[in-house]
């Protein structure tokens, strides 16, 4: 029988990449936390009726892309495409409006859509997200996207674009989408098979089609800034000066509508020029309807997504894999040693530093090789003298110096080590990555 595989659309994440995620989540958790922005963890399926619902059953979403099953209950469930929904939900069911105020909340996880996989985007991708519930001022949408801009600028990352919109609320989008009918309707025929089907169904979303003649097309259509009432606009110019305000530079796009039916007023993208056609790295906006179109009170809202396997595409590009963290790597030969080593490393550990040690049973040579590419700072190795005489031999590999201790000193010196391995990292960090 030949051997399994993981299914299409799927990937497993290695070790090595698998840095650059605990870094982007390092760096977010940080970030949000100072913001005062608290971690949902919401269920990744939900009842299909939710994400009909919310994301409206005329998007590509819910129409195409839902991993959608009945259970054995005969109920209809659907891996969950995206977070906003199950969020909101949750604010819902837990009643956490009656908590009163704004409620800052963020999640990180796994979505699914059915789609065709290509670099940085699977069926099984991967998000950080946040919510603002309970905010209709427009410094709440600054904020989010202020956020999103120093996480990734802290990651690195400084050649982005924001990509700034308005989609007004409910009556001007009413108004907008019958002019697009009216723009687009003499050219049905040269639209792309999608477009067709959405200038009855969702004319808006013609504007984000890939097609390069739709595209063409859609250059000339109405602009939905044309449409926005009194009310759209005064928000849409207050977002727009607290951003100057904040220093954060944008592009106004009228043709950005993103691809969910909940969206109103304020909608960006911020995007990267390093990842070709897909180049959205964050994408979010307000959506003041939905939390009271699933059941809940009239909440106004506004959050984004990062997608993660695109952010960790353009990191490995731009910026070398985080370095090891490994303080000590043990390497032992001899029973009397090999027994001495494993208790040796549990009370390090215990004590507060990184160790690995090694399990090989091999050679001296063959370990002492792979504590070079280990990325440890130092190598502790104990043999049949060591063990005898209760000691060990600490190499600093970064410096190439070699003394031996006692174990029990090794054990007791931890603040005078723990100096010494912070020094290394802030002196020769090229070295210590090795």
């Amino acid at each position: 029988m030949g051997a399994i595989q993981a299914l299409r659309g799927t990937r497993d994440i290695l070790p090595d990449e698998v840095k650059y995620w605990q870094q982007i989540e390092s760096v977010a958790r940080t970030i949000l936390s100072r913001a005062a922005y608290q971690e949902i963890r919401t269920p990744i399926f939900e009842q299909t009726e939710l994400f009909e619902r919310g994301i409206g059953e005329a998007t590509d979403v819910v129409g195409k892309e839902m991993y959608t099953f009945k259970d054995r209950g005969d109920r209809s469930m659907t891996l969950r495409p995206e977070g906003t929904a199950g969020t909101v939900r949750s604010f819902i069911e837990h009643s956490q409006h009656a908590q009163g105020g704004v409620q800052r909340l963020w999640y990180t996880g796994p979505m699914f859509r059915y789609e065709r996989p290509q670099a940085g985007r699977q069926r099984q991708f991967h998000q950080i997200g946040v919510e603002v519930l309970g905010s209709a001022d427009p410094r709440a949408d600054a904020e989010v996207i202020a956020i999103a801009t120093d996480i990734l600028k802290t990651l690195g990352l400084s050649d982005l674009q924001l990509q700034l919109n308005s989609v007004g609320n409910a009556d001007d989008r009413q108004q907008y989408r019958d002019a697009l009918v009216a723009y687009f309707t003499p050219y049905k025929e040269e639209l792309d098979q999608d477009s067709q089907d959405r200038l009855t169904r969702n004319p808006l979303r013609i504007l984000d089609s890939k097609d390069s003649r739709t595209q063409a097309i859609a250059q000339n259509a109405p602009s939905i800034l044309e449409y926005l009432g009194s009310d759209s606009k005064r928000h849409f110019d207050q977002v727009q000066q607290s951003l100057t305000d904040l220093g954060i530079t944008y592009q106004l796009n009228p043709c950005l509508v993103r691809g969910l039916d909940y969206y109103t007023h304020t909608a960006f993208e911020i995007q990267s020029a390093h990842l070709g056609a897909q180049a959205t790295v964050c994408g979010g906006g307000r959506y003041d309807g939905l939390v009271s179109q699933l059941g809940g009170p009239n909440t106004p809202a506004v959050g984004w997504a990062i997608g993660l396997e695109r952010l960790v595409l353009l990191l490995q590009q731009l910026i070398a894999a985080p370095p090891s963290t490994l303080d000590f790597y043990l390497v032992s030969r001899g029973d009397r040693a090999e027994a001495q080593a494993l208790v040796l490393a549990q009370k390090l550990r215990q004590t507060g530093f990184a160790v690995e040690l090694d399990l090989s049973g091999s050679a001296f040579g063959k370990q002492l090789k792979r504590a070079d590419r280990s990325g440890a700072l130092a190598c502790l190795i104990l043999g049949d003298a060591e063990a005898e005489n209760q000691t060990i031999q600490i190499k600093w590999l970064v410096s190439g110096e070699q003394q031996a201790i006692a174990q029990t000193e090794l054990i007791s010196s931890y603040q005078q080590l723990q100096q010494r391995i912070t020094d290394f990292r802030a002196h020769e960090p090229a070295q210590a990555a090795q």
